[in-house]
Formats: structure tokens, sequence, C-alpha cells
């Protein structure tokens, strides 16, 4: 069978510089180096995953050129002088001994040199940047996030707008780093000139408000590119391959760079000798979600349409980020639209992907569920992590190894933390066998893919990986003393989740309020019938059946799109409880037509989720719901919810259902019960040891695997 990913598997070429496919690692800042600026071995591990791991192309993420000024991250690597070789050249053998090749983006971060700000050094800037106001997304960030939130400190702005000795000087920067990169091995090099970093901030009509020859007329804003670029290239020789990252458009700026400029500079940069173009784009923070407008986007396939222009308009190889699916990678090169794809997000969350789509298994690829994990690391001064993959980072020290004597577990709970322990235990050559008590696998992870639908892919790749000869699973299945004696297994796992006792509210216990749990159940299939008894007249019961609910357990799309034609939930819905199951839930439902109102006890919603996640999950309910923040419930009624504001006034949320997504607490009664029945070890992964939702599930659960 013809491999559908041909075209992305297909050798490329940049310049002189000769590629095995078209899948590049995007160059991401990891945070991974140390306070020195050096490549740590920490840092060289995770490069070399992802060679390893068959990508073509790995680009390092954003180096500073004048380490420790202009660099955004504590953690940042340093090309300042020539002691930072040695280290980066460590990655650059790491990385070409798996056949990649190895290419550094250089750059200054000037406006946003956050760790400038943190410690009272001077941005570099074209000129003082317009002020904005501070954004409402900020408000949702916890005291813990905020005395490590990147670029606070104690020291007010200090901003320099650069003389021409001063430009003099960041082309000299630029170019003396690009040598380094090739005194250090590196195949290319990439130089960022997006992202309002300082080229980008030159080039930009909103940013750049100069009115000498570097500001003003198109040609005085990009004068600072095309010198930078013309001495790089004078340095490096006419054979050495560069290339330049520029923003296709600058969002949500009134007067920023368009795409029409965009298309401009890229044939400006041809001119000037480049050998390809990396197309990004970026956003101007008025809120919390335009940065997942860019420069790192919710919307699948965002910046393929200017990967297109941009090909239309230049001869160059055209590289393109932006959550692009490798079906729609290998479409736009087939066509033409672009000639690589960069990946980030997924290559955190596998770094075999591109052997996988070159041994066309796809579905064994295991998904980035698009939950910010990894970014929202950066902003609390924390080196990135992936929620799906708990080696991203620690490929260092976390190393899946055979096992000398394979012994035999089992694994009580089919939800995402029983499945990866199950999955990297068989990995290392140990018996598995999962015993879960619902007839289908997921746990509330099926549930949390209703709410999200990328969890989804999370649950179906799980659930793949159960397919395996060591792997044997239990659906319908309490394990006792009876099915202990036939196994007799040498070590239990127990991930049965969490507790959710419902809070003590005055008439919580009635027929229109729901736990999460319940909720959970019905529309699952877990015990569904009690459920359907216990809470539903015989009307709904009947619309329940006639749904088909029970009979679509096992496809989480299903369930998607018939929760849009029937819920047991009424019209107007008060969800109690502002954490992650609470927002996520009323996110789902506003989707599906309900007015929402959310009662969260606390100062910060969702302090759970991911900043950048958090960030757009309440901007959401916020814009087609209510979120009241410090409301305590004090009664639930019939058709109304009485609760108390920050002020202690009275107020009433009228509601036809409630639910309470408040009170869940980790669960050792499973694995009590259990230790009581037998002298095997018996230990707790998940939420029912801690509370980690999706990624703590994954986490301790591959933990757990892997020290068996």
């Amino acid at each position: 069978m013809a491999n559908p990913y041909a075209p992305l598997l297909q050798p490329g070429r940049i310049g002189t510089l000769e590629l095995r496919n078209r899948i590049a690692l995007a160059p991401m800042g990891e945070n991974f180096g140390g306070l020195d600026g050096h490549a740590t071995e920490r840092t060289q591990a995770y490069y070399e995953a992802r060679a390893r791991g068959g990508a073509g192309l790995v680009i390092l993420g954003t180096t500073a050129v004048s380490w420790p000024s202009g660099t955004s991250e504590p953690h940042q690597l340093g090309i300042s002088k020539d002691e930072f070789i040695p280290t980066l050249a460590a990655v650059v053998h790491r990385v070409r001994q798996h056949g990649a090749k190895v290419a550094i983006q250089i750059n200054h971060s000037g406006r946003v040199a956050a760790n400038d700000r943190a410690h009272g050094r001077e941005m570099w800037v074209p000129s003082v940047p317009p002020e904005l106001p501070p954004i409402a997304a900020m408000r949702t960030i916890t005291p813990q996030e905020i005395s490590t939130f990147v670029g606070v400190g104690p020291h007010p702005d200090r901003y320099r707008v650069m003389d021409e000795a001063d430009i003099a000087q960041m082309i000299e920067w630029y170019a003396a780093a690009a040598v380094r990169a090739q005194q250090a091995g590196f195949d290319a090099v990439e130089v960022h000139c997006a992202h309002n970093y300082i080229i980008a901030g030159f080039l930009s009509p909103y940013f750049n408000q100069r009115t000498d020859m570097y500001g003003g007329s198109y040609e005085n804003r990009s004068r600072l590119l095309r010198e930078v670029l013309t001495e790089v290239r004078r340095r490096v020789g006419p054979d050495y391959p560069v290339w330049v990252r520029l923003d296709a458009q600058e969002m949500h700026t009134p007067g920023g760079i368009v795409l029409e400029e965009a298309l401009q500079t890229a044939r400006l940069c041809e001119q000037l000798g480049v050998d390809a173009i990396s197309v990004s784009a970026y956003a101007r923070l008025t809120c919390g979600s335009d940065f997942t407008d860019a420069p790192i986007p919710q919307r699948s396939g965002a910046y393929l349409e200017y990967a297109n222009a941009f090909k239309r308009v230049v001869r160059l190889p055209i590289i393109v980020a932006g959550r692009v699916e490798p079906e729609a990678g290998a479409e736009a090169i087939a066509a033409g639209e672009a000639d690589f794809i960069a990946m980030g997000r997924k290559l955190l969350a596998d770094p075999e992907l591109p052997n996988k789509l070159l041994a066309n298994q796809p579905q064994g690829i295991r998904p980035c569920i698009y939950c910010y994990a990894c970014v929202s690391e950066i902003f609390v001064n924390r080196g990135i992590k992936c929620a799906v993959n708990a080696q991203a980072g620690h490929e260092h020290e976390a190393a899946i190894i055979p096992v000398q004597k394979p012994r035999h577990l089992l694994v009580v709970g089919g939800g995402p933390a029983g499945m990866e322990a199950a999955r990297v235990a068989m990995l290392r050559g140990h018996r598995v066998t999962l015993a879960e008590r619902s007839d289908r696998l997921g746990g509330t992870l099926f549930f949390a893919g209703l709410a999200y639908p990328e969890n989804g892919r999370l649950l179906d790749y799980l659930v793949r990986q159960m397919q395996h000869p060591r792997i044997e699973v239990l659906l319908s299945t309490t394990v006792d003393a009876a099915l202990l004696a036939r196994l007799q297994p040498d070590e239990i796992l127990v991930a049965t989740g969490a507790r959710r006792a419902a809070p003590a509210i005055e008439g919580a216990q009635q027929n229109h309020v729901w736990s999460g749990d319940e909720l959970r159940r019905l529309m699952t299939g877990d015990g569904a019938d009690e459920i359907a008894r216990a809470k539903l007249g015989l009307a709904e019961r009947a619309l329940f059946k006639a749904g088909g609910m029970l009979g679509v357990t096992d496809s989480a799309a299903a369930l998607q799109n018939l929760s849009k034609l029937w819920m047991p939930l009424g019209k107007r819905v008060v969800v109690i409880g502002g954490g992650l199951v609470g927002l996520e839930l009323a996110e789902f439902l506003l989707a599906r037509g309900r007015q929402v109102t959310v009662l969260e006890p606390g100062t910060h919603p969702g302090s759970e989720l991911p900043i950048v996640r958090r960030w757009r999950v309440v901007e959401a309910v916020q814009a087609h719901g209510q979120l009241h923040l410090q409301a305590q419930v004090q009664r639930i009624e019939r058709r109304q919810v009485l609760w108390l504001d920050r002020k202690g006034q009275e107020q009433r949320s009228e509601a036809d259902s409630v639910v309470l997504a408040l009170g869940a607490e980790p669960d050792a009664g499973v694995a009590e019960r259990l230790q009581a029945l037998t002298s095997v070890p018996v230990q707790r992964l998940g939420d029912s040891a801690a509370l980690g939702y999706i990624e703590g599930a994954m986490h301790t659960g591959h933990h757990a695997g892997r020290m068996v």
C-alpha cells in the first residue's frame, strides 16, 4: 500500500543542505540550558531524541547573540562568545549521529527580552513601544505563579532606543554569532526576524516609530534586516545555508505588518541571498487567547495559506509551522504550497513521529492534545514539558530500559494512568493484566474527550497500545480475592481515579443536581442504566435510549455529535466549581447551546489548567456565559441557586440543572482493599494517588511502568 505521507518523507534541499525528509523540529525556546547559557546534558539529550526519531532537520530554538542581554528566558542558550562553542558542538554531534541535519536560530529578543526586564537591564528597541493596557487574562495567574512569572521583578521597565552605534553593535552580534554557529558545526543558521524580536520590531510599522534612516518608510524599516543579512552572508560565505523566519502578519496589531508587506520582505530576503523562508506569525496580546492565534495557534494548519502566498512570490524553499497535521503537510508539499513542515508540539509529544510515518504506522503516534502545558512552563521560568510525554525534557534520565527478569503486573483501572503504566511496563518486557470495572477503557479521559475533543485522540492512542500480546485487558471486571488467586500477580498498580464527594450544600440531593461523576457515567455508559433510573424521568429515559447513547460508548466522536442533540441537562445550567473540570464542562455546554453560569468559591479560576489553555477557556466562558469568583453557594432550589458574592450580598442564578464540579480528592480505598487481600506490593497511580488530571495520570503511569 502506498504511503500517504510520502511527500513529507521525500528528501529535500535548502541551498547546499541535503535533508532526508521534509519534517523539521520547529525552533522552540526549550529553557533547558544552564544559567550560564551553555547547552547542558538535558539540552543535548532533548535534541538528540528528536533526531533519533527521524526528523530531517533539527532547529535549535532562540539562541542569544548577546547573552546574557537580549534574552527572554533565564535558561536561554548563548552564542555570543567562543566559550559557548563546545557545548553547542556537542549538540551538533549528537544530532548528526542519527542522520539528521541541525540548524540554530540566532536572535536578540529586543522589546520582549523578559529576562532583561527581570534583572533591571535595558531592553533594546527601535523606539519606545506603545503602552498596552494590562490584559484581563493576567488576573487568572495565581500568586504562586506570579512569584516566578517571566519578566516579573522589582525593576521598572528600562528601554534603550538604539542609536547608530547600537545598531552597528547589533549587526556585529548577529554576524559573529553566525560564524560561531559555523565553527560549532551547525549545518545552517536561521536568523529570527519574527515574533516582535529586535529585527521584527524594526520591520513593524506599529512598533517602529523612528524618524531617522531606520524608521518610517518600508525601505528604512527594513534597513536593519538588510544590513544584518548582508553581513552574515559576507562572514559565512556564499555556500553556507542561511534563512530567515518572518511574520506573515502581526495579528491584532493596528498598523502592524500585513501579508502584502511580508511578501515584500520575502522578495527582499531572496535578493539578499538567503536560502529559505520560514513562515510564522505574531499576535499583539490584547487578551490571553491572542497567544493561541500566534505564535502558537490553536487552529489546525493556521499558516498554510500564508506559506502558499510566500511560495507564489519567491523561488526559495518555504518552511511552515503552525499546527500542521501530517496529512495536511503532505498535501501542501504535494500541491507545491510548501516545502518543509516544522513541527514543535507534535515532536514534543512523540519524537518518533517521523519514523512512524516512514513505517506507515500513524496509528502509533502519540498525539499532542494542544493543552499548552509545554509553553505555559516558559511563563513561570521553567523548562518546557509535555502532558502526554513524560520523557520530554527528561530524555537524559528517563530511558525505558528492558528488564532482566520479566514479571506479571496487575493494573487496576483502565484510565490514562493505568494504560500508560501498562504500555511502558510492556515495553520493558513485563506481562501485564489490566482490569477495568466498566465495559470500556478510558475512565475519565473518555468524558474529557467530550469536553475537549483533542483529548479523545489521546484515548484512541492509548486504547490501541493495549492491543499487544503481552497485555491482557479484562473489561467489566472487579478485582477480588478470587481473581488475585487466579492471576497471581507479582505487583499491583492501582489507577482507579479520584473520589468525588458531594459538597455539603443544601439541596444538592435533588434530581436536577448532578455530580460530575454522575454526568460522566451517564454519558459514557459506565453504569448508565443505574444513573438514568435514579436521575431521569420516564420521558427523559426514553429520549436517552432513543438517542442511542448506550450504543456508542466506544466512540467519543459519536458521543460528541449525539450530545449536540440530547443531553440530560436543561437550558440553564449552573456549574458549581470553576476549576479544570468545571470550566471545560462549561465550555462544552456553551458549545451545545446552554446558558451557563460558573460559580467558583476561590479567587483564581482554572488553576489546574496550563496557563495558556486557562486563558482560552476562561475567556470563552466569560464571552458566552457567566463566571463569578469568590461565590459561596448557600442553597440549591428547584429553579435557582442562591449564593453570596465577594461582598457577602445574596445573588440568585436561574438553573434548570446544576452540576457539582467540586469535591474531587485522591481515593486510596481500592488500593487499601487489595493490599488487605494480598502480600504483593500495591502502588497507587494517577488521581487515586494525587490529583493531577491527564498530565498527572500520564506522568505517574509512565513513571510506574518505567520503575516497576
